[in-house]
């Protein structure tokens, strides 16, 4: 079996509140208002925090580590305490050196809370995102931002909605396989390399590099715009991997898989993906048998399997026919 990952498989642990703010900044719509030199603090969790309890004084389990959201609730909270009492809560806060505070609707912070952000070289920013918006959306881009990465020499399309990796070793007519599936009204994602984030413990996601996304390479063509030949459509930026075809080369006397009763698995990033190889020989249609490939993966996701059913259905016909 060939397919090559790459050993430099990345883990993100933390990300700096400078390169949150910069990357973020306008789907979050970010505005920094205090606490600039802190900038280079790191978060090193994807979730936030409301210190609603810690505001009390209940420091126990305090996620200090993470982004602490200030909503409608926190800020009239301290808006009804007075001075004094507003720096003691705060600085109980501060002092814990969180890596950042957000204001969300838009909520004005007071002098105290701007006067200490600068003080502790804490980030002050507000947004004017609804505090449950703001988490979703804020969760969802540092989940991304922390997602563990890494890259595999493989093609990867979209076909029938079914995230179709095809690898296999140079030469083996992966590019050939993947224009025949694009003219037949699907879509490429990543041509050769793709590279591969892990999102939460549920999916692996697939895309190209931006400087090759929509070319491929195919021997004795040379470098080919598909959005150009096929239509934009024919291009898609990201797919859920689902299923991993390895090409391999036909031999004489090789174990080829007759049933499909056994499925074979491989691990990327600490996830099982559906693996099955295909042998490669002169004549033989791979991108039918790719195409078809990806539509049993397809029954399978919906509890369909032809291979158990059409066992079951034999040892049913066995055992009647042994009576």
């Amino acid at each position: 079996m060939f397919i090559q990952q790459k050993n430099n498989a990345k883990f993100i642990e933390s990300v700096s509140v400078r390169e949150f703010h910069d990357s973020f900044k306008e789907p979050l719509e970010l505005h920094l208002v205090a606490g600039d030199a802190g900038l280079d603090k790191t978060i090193r969790e994807r979730s936030l925090n409301r210190p609603a309890l810690a505001m009390t004084g209940y420091f126990k389990f305090f996620a200090r580590k993470r982004i602490q959201l200030l909503g409608a609730g926190e800020m009239a909270y301290l808006r009804d305490l007075g001075s004094e009492e507003e720096t003691r809560v705060l600085i109980e806060i501060f002092k814990r050196k969180v890596p950042c505070i957000v204001v969300s609707r838009n909520l004005a912070p007071s002098k105290i809370m701007k006067s200490l952000a600068d003080k502790y070289e804490t980030p002050l920013i507000r947004s004017p995102q609804k505090s449950k918006t703001f988490t979703t959306e804020a969760t969802l881009l540092l989940e991304e931002k922390f997602a563990p990465r890494t890259h595999i020499h493989g093609t990867l399309l979209d076909v029938r909605g079914i995230g179709t990796l095809i690898c296999g070793e140079s030469g083996v007519g992966k590019s050939e396989c993947a224009l025949a599936l694009i003219e037949r009204g699907h879509s490429l994602v990543a041509d050769d390399l793709t590279h591969v984030k892990r999102l939460s413990d549920r999916e692996l996601m697939g895309t190209s590099s931006e400087l090759s996304r929509g070319y491929m390479e195919c021997r004795g063509l040379g470098i080919i715009n598909i959005a150009e030949l096929f239509g934009v459509r024919s291009v898609r930026l990201n797919k859920r991997i689902d299923v991993i075809i390895n090409f391999i080369n036909w031999t004489s006397g090789m174990n080829e898989d007759r049933t499909g009763l056994e499925e074979n698995h491989l691990e990327v990033l600490g996830m099982k993906v559906p693996l099955i190889e295909i042998p490669v020989r002169p004549g033989r249609d791979m991108a039918r048998l790719v195409e078809v490939a990806a539509m049993m993966r397809s029954l399978r996701q919906m509890g369909h399997d032809s291979a158990a059913e059409f066992n079951d259905r034999l040892i049913a016909h066995m055992t009647n026919g042994s009576k």
